[in-house]
Formats: C-alpha cells, structure tokens, sequence
C-alpha cells in the first residue's frame, strides 16, 4: 500500500493534474462551465413545471428551456475555439474564432432548405443532441485558427490598426473552416453530424452501461478525488455522456415514450450525498468525535457537506491521501453508482427526463426534484444509510488515533512547558 501510495503521489497525480490544464483539455471544461447558466434555467424551467402540476393556471415556460439548455450546442460551438485560443495566447483573435466555430457547427448540423429558401435544422441538435458535433466542431476550428495565428501578413510595429490587422489574419483560416464544412455538407452531401455520432456512439453506449456508469463515477467522484486530482479531468468525457443522455431522455418523453438512458447528470445527484465520494454521513460523525480536531472541521464542514460541497471535508479531515479514509470512499464511490442504476434500470425509481441543475440543494429534495418521486427520496436515503455503515468503522479508528496524537501532542508541551517553569525558578 505505501509503494502505491508512493507512486500515485509522486507520479500519477502530477501528470494527472498537468493533464487536467492542459490548454485543449480545460477549454471544453471552461467552456461547458460558462454555458452553466443556461443550464440552470432550463433547471428553473424544470422547477416551474412542477408547480404546474399543482397549479395548472400558471403559464407554460418551457420556450425560456428551449431558447436557453436547448441551444447549448450552439454556445460551445462559439466557446471551445475562443477559450482554445485565449489558453494559446491568441486573444486579438478569440472572438473571431468563436464566430467561425458557430458557422462551422451549423453547417455540420446539416440544415436543409425549402423551396422558398427557408432553413431547416432539427431542433434537438442545437441543445445536448449535438453536443459531440459541437466538441469536435469547435476544436477542429481552434486548431486551425491557432495554427494561422502563429504567423501574420504584418510586422508588430505595423501603423495600421489592430483591428484590420485581425480582419486580414483571420480570412484565411475562418475561409477554410468554411469551405470544410461547405465542401462535405453542400457539395458531397455527406453528413458530418452523423459520422461524428457513428465515430462516438460506441463510446455513449459503454458509458450509458452498468459498468461504465459505475466505472466513470468511481474514477471521477471517487478514486481520483482522494488524489487531490480535480474530478473535471474526465468532465469533458462524462458531461459529453450525461448531457447527451438527457437530451434522448427529454425527446423521447416528449414524442410520448419513456426516459431510456440512465448516465445523466441529475441521475449522479442521487449517490452524491454531500459531494464526491458521498461523504455527507462522515461529515456529521465528525461532529461527535472524540477528538478536538475533527469536532472543529465537522462544524466548519456540515453547511458545506449538507450543500453537496466537501472540498473542506476532503482536504481538511483529511481524506486525500490518507489511506484510512480513502477506502469507505473508494467502497461508497462503487456501491452509490450501482445501487442508484439498478434501482433505476429495474424501474424502483423514474429515470430522470427533465434537465435539474440545483445540485446544492440538500440532498433528499434532490433526490424528489430529479425524479419527480419519492422513491427518488427513499433511494437517497437508503444511500446515505449504506455511507454511514461504511465510513463509521474507519471513522472510529480514524478518531482514537487523532485523539491519541493530540494526548502525545499536549504531554509534549506539558514537558516542554514543565522545563521552562524550571529554569525560571532556578534563576
């Protein structure tokens, strides 16, 4: 155990970590992050809807969803290409490479046209049904854009504004980008949208798996996140999944069917009580332990935890890198996956159909707003029951050695302190 935990400190987080800023990497990460807001009104959408199940009166606000989550392909088609040359040290042209990548996209979204010259799109993929286009749309366009930037037709000292200076650097590479996406749209007629779906279905199809739902979480939530490795460097991978998966989920209970996909964000609020690695019942023990240490972090922790935030838990207690702590999250962060799919797959409990981004609610009014269910509850508490026969032995032999530490700690400065009254009474 001390040779791996040796080589995960001094050898596989740093490069994990080095991974995680990678300039390509953390522009999807930044990017999906700004888009958060028209997450959440679609959540607010969501929230809204549910009132209207108790009081048909009030109006239908699902246009604000449409217009806001539902156009989320859209925006991150603008973002990766201007965050990707942002993190390149190209910001003169940033904005211009977002524009690009928007025209990139919805030609790769494959429109049609009427006889009157009207333009056709499906409207699912502008929101998360075209997410992996948009990926794959806005970093073909950064890559290209950064690859001009690199050179311009004027010297630094030029006397002509920086502005027309942009406009002739950026014509080539925005004219290429274009005439890739006219080229296999409009004249070969061959839809990129689809082969990037066919390229990338294989993997959506493993993550919406048992094992690669339960795999993916433990990594991410769980295994990495007791490295002090941030669990957004597999974010780009999974939020490409869950998003994707809500999105089929949304469409086919709007066509009248029922929610098929499983791997959703809303779906892994239901294990992650208190945050990553489901640590909200560790982080009440902490408030009657023995020792003085984890009874102070388990009151500067609990609002945080009973938020779903445990970046003070994790860090503080500490559960990183402490081999005693780590296993109850290791074993919680296999065993709240898996519950939570089964329960789901075997219809104990609704699968989500409805996008709920209020993740920092507490947890048992997660657990009715995703699914609309009490079941929804009882799962979360069944969750939260297991966490705590989980983490409390370890927490016991946890607390008796801080205690013990502290008890060698205080007859350390008592000796100390008893040589000092010595030497002072001796002069």
């Amino acid at each position: 155990m001390k040779k791996f935990m040796d080589w995960m400190t001094n050898v596989f987080a740093p490069k994990m970590n080095k991974l995680a800023r990678n300039p390509w990497l953390s522009s999807v990460q930044e990017s999906i992050l700004a888009a958060m807001p028209v997450i959440l009104i679609g959540s607010f959408a969501t929230l809204f809807n549910i009132l209207r199940d108790f009081i048909p009166q009030m109006p239908d606000i699902s246009m604000l969803s449409n217009f806001s989550f539902g156009l989320l392909s859209v925006f991150l088609a603008y973002l990766i290409p201007a965050n990707v040359m942002e993190k390149k040290k190209h910001r003169r042209t940033a904005k211009q490479a977002g524009m690009a990548g928007i025209a990139m996209f919805l030609m790769v979204a494959y429109p049609t046209f009427d006889d009157a010259g009207n333009i056709q799109f499906i409207f699912s993929n502008l929101g998360t049904g075209g997410m992996i286009a948009a990926l794959v749309a806005g970093l073909f366009v950064g890559a290209v854009m950064n690859q001009f930037a690199k050179h311009s037709f004027f010297s630094e000292d030029s006397a002509l504004p920086d502005f027309i200076t942009v406009w002739f650097d950026t014509l080539i590479p925005i004219t290429l980008c274009l005439v890739v996406g006219w080229l296999f749209t409009f004249v070969l007629e061959i839809s990129i949208f689809d082969i990037i779906y066919q390229i990338f279905s294989p993997f959506i199809t493993i993550g919406q798996s048992f094992w690669g739902f339960v795999i993916l979480n433990f990594i991410g939530y769980a295994f990495l996140y007791t490295f002090g490795i941030s669990t957004w460097v597999i974010y780009p991978i999974t939020s490409a999944i869950c998003l994707q998966g809500m999105g089929d989920n949304i469409a086919a209970v709007a066509a009248g069917g029922t929610a098929q996909f499983i791997h959703t964000s809303e779906t892994t609020n239901l294990f992650l009580l208190g945050g990553g690695g489901t640590t909200l019942a560790l982080g009440i023990m902490l408030l009657f332990a023995k020792s003085k240490k984890l009874r102070v972090i388990g009151k500067t922790s609990l609002v945080p935890s009973l938020c779903n935030i445990n970046e003070p838990l994790v860090f503080g207690a500490p559960i990183a890198f402490n081999p005693l702590l780590m296993i109850p999250m290791w074993i919680i962060g296999l065993l709240g996956p898996a519950i939570v799919y089964l329960a789901l797959s075997w219809g104990l409990v609704p699968i989500p159909a409805e996008t709920m981004g209020f993740w920092y609610l507490p947890s048992p009014i997660v657990g009715y707003l995703v699914t609309h269910s009490i079941s929804g509850v009882i799962l979360v508490l069944v969750i939260f029951a297991l966490s705590w026969v989980i983490y409390y032995p370890f927490f016991k032999v946890y607390d008796k050695q801080c205690v013990e530490e502290e008890q060698r700690e205080l007859e350390v400065k008592e000796r100390k302190m008893g040589r000092k009254q010595l030497k002072e009474q001796e002069q």
